[in-house]
């Protein structure tokens, strides 16, 4: 079993850090009513990555450590400058697969061997409020790096380490920092031990393959298609962990991505060979519908939830809290086991390995070279045509099934149309990101009747359990009621939406 904690800490070095030196006064630092030392801790960790450092190369750390009153398995994922998720799961022989499967999205099929061993002295400190309440921990560690795949390299140093107390404000490390810098410290250059142990024994980590650290200019319509398509490759990989821990809006951001780049291979098929992309769109299509069955549950749940609330007590009849709960937990459960197996399976890695193709060595047509203006701008006028005829076609439908199904259709094309535009933004400028945002006003009214199409799917499947069970379905009518008038609703104001959006097309 894993937990997580948020971790806020700032390292520091310098004359002041060298042989024999320890922490400057701390009592002065404003909030601080005492420093308690703690004593000195030995601890021995081995860092694990993979032979071309993939998971330095994100400022990702994995290791095994003894000593002090955390020893375990430590995987710290980068948040921010200086904050990182730390997933702590107990000490074994081996990588535990729960922390393993959360960097299989940089690591693929590449072994996870130990890399460095660093053993340190920590010389601990709190530093206690008034109250007698933790504000910070700051430790004085002398480290010894060695290298261990297959080098001889080895270092040592001094840092001082300020690790906020969890819940603190992060604004009480700028007052310990002040503080710091006056006696001669400075800001470590390396984010983490790990990273300055590469270094220093000649094997920084290297940049990724499809990764370069300064993007180069976009000339032309090709370029701008492929920095769009990188980026949501990168946002696909870098939002499995999250989506692997059920962390809130990971897997709707996912299913995001995948739409985004199945959508810019569609739009953009004058820029990259179909012939090439079409597959990819099979499988990224296969992936957003395993993320689409959780995200479609969430959406229900939050909405069905929150329409309980607005209920008068007087319509609640029965235990329909509890069903919706259980409801809801049964199918997350069920969704959530499919969507992992997904994620841990060999169909996925081919995916993610096929987009790293495409953007590495990409199917250019001929288009690709030219300016984007007229490229770019073509795309997407012509995804607004497209989306033009499905909005009238349901304007001229009867309420019912087959205007639903209309709307569904206009709501999918509202978004090719906006992820086209999107592409085009860095290139067209105002023009293309006022298109954007009127599709997005335009999806989201679309997005809202969906919902409420599936919302009145759940709640029929929500009755029949009732009746099934002897319980009233009373609620569970006045609800769908509810989400009838509020698909009239959003039919009715469709022409109107339609107006606007055709107002801000601007190719």
């Amino acid at each position: 079993m894993a937990d997580t904690k948020r971790e806020i800490e700032r390292k520091y070095e310098g004359p002041a850090t060298g042989s024999g030196a320890g922490l400057p006064d701390l009592t002065a630092v404003p909030g601080v009513g005492s420093v308690v030392g703690k004593g000195v801790t030995e601890l021995d960790a081995t860092y694990y990555d993979t032979a071309d450092q993939r998971l330095a190369a994100h400022s990702i750390t994995l290791r095994r450590r003894t000593g002090g009153d955390d020893e375990g398995w430590h995987l710290k994922l980068p948040v921010a400058d200086d904050v990182r998720e730390e997933i702590h799961a107990p000490l074994s022989d081996t990588v535990p697969h729960h922390l393993s499967s959360l960097v299989r999205s940089r690591i693929r099929d590449a072994e996870l061997v130990p890399v460095v061993r660093l053993r340190s002295s920590r010389d601990i400190h709190h530093l206690l409020d008034a109250s007698g309440a933790l504000l910070a921990e700051v430790s004085v560690d002398r480290v010894r790096a060695e290298r261990l795949d297959g080098g001889e390299g080895t270092a040592q140093w001094t840092e001082i380490e300020a690790e906020l107390a969890d819940g603190g404000d992060p604004a009480f490390l700028d007052r310990v920092e002040k503080k710091l810098l006056k006696a001669g410290l400075h800001r470590s250059a390396s984010a983490s031990k790990l990273a300055r142990a590469l270094e220093e024994t000649g094997a920084a980590a290297k940049q990724l393959t499809g990764a370069p650290a300064d993007p180069e200019p976009l000339t032309t319509a090709g370029d701008h298609v492929l920095a769009y398509l990188r980026a949501q490759r990168d946002a696909i990989v870098e939002l499995d962990p999250a989506v692997r821990r059920d962390l809130p809006d990971a897997v709707h951001r996912m299913r995001v991505a995948t739409r985004r780049i199945r959508n810019t291979l569609r739009s953009y098929s004058a820029v990259l060979d179909r012939t090439v992309t079409d597959p990819v769109r099979a499988e990224l299509k296969w992936l957003a519908g395993e993320l689409g069955v959780v995200r479609d549950q969430e959406v229900i749940t939050e909405r069905l939830s929150a329409e309980l609330d607005e209920l008068p007590r007087a319509l609640l009849s029965g235990p329909v809290r509890n069903r919706l709960r259980v409801w809801s937990q049964r199918r997350h459960a069920g969704s959530r086991q499919a969507l992992i197996a997904a994620l841990d399976g060999r169909r996925y890695l081919y995916l993610l390995a096929a987009l790293d193709a495409l953007v590495s060595d990409p199917p250019l047509r001929k288009a690709a070279g030219r300016k984007p203006r007229k490229v770019l701008g073509k795309a997407v006028r012509k995804d607004f045509e497209k989306l033009s005829r499905l909005v009238v076609e349901a304007l001229e439908l009867p309420p019912g099934k087959e205007r639903d199904l209309a709307m569904h259709e206009a709501r999918k094309k509202a978004k090719r149309t906006r992820y086209a535009a999107e592409v085009a933004a860095p290139a067209l400028g105002r023009a293309a990101t006022s298109q954007a945002k009127s599709m997005k006003d335009l999806q989201k009214l679309l997005g809202d009747h969906q919902d409420s199409v599936m919302s009145r799917d759940a709640l029929r499947d929500l009755a029949e359990q009732a009746q099934a069970a002897g319980e009233s379905s009373f609620t569970y009518g006045v609800l769908y009621g509810r989400e009838e008038q509020r698909a009239a609703a959003d039919e009715n104001a469709l022409p109107k939406a339609w107006k606007k959006a055709r107002r801000k097309a601007r190719f």
